[in-house]
């Protein structure tokens, strides 16, 4: 699955909540106690660019034990 090229940092925060990150600060950080507690700092960008995409992803799912493709299928669907 590509990455989304239109993404804002609100949709990105909105669909992490699916993994259990809630927002903890007003800079978009959220934070998830899923499979130990990890926290994830999202810029308010519309669109973010796609290596600060990629990036942020790939954090979530190594902490997730995810492939990218999963992660993108758990979030995106």
């Amino acid at each position: 699955m590509k990455l989304p090229r239109d993404l804002s940092g609100q949709e990105l925060a909105k669909a992490l909540t699916r993994l259990g990150y809630a927002q903890t600060r007003s800079h978009i950080r959220l934070t998830a106690q899923l499979g130990g507690e990890h926290h994830v700092t999202v810029p308010d960008h519309n669109p973010m660019r796609p290596r600060t995409l990629a990036k942020i992803l790939s954090e979530v799912a190594k902490h997730h034990k995810l492939g990218r493709d999963e992660l993108l299928e758990l979030l995106f669907r």
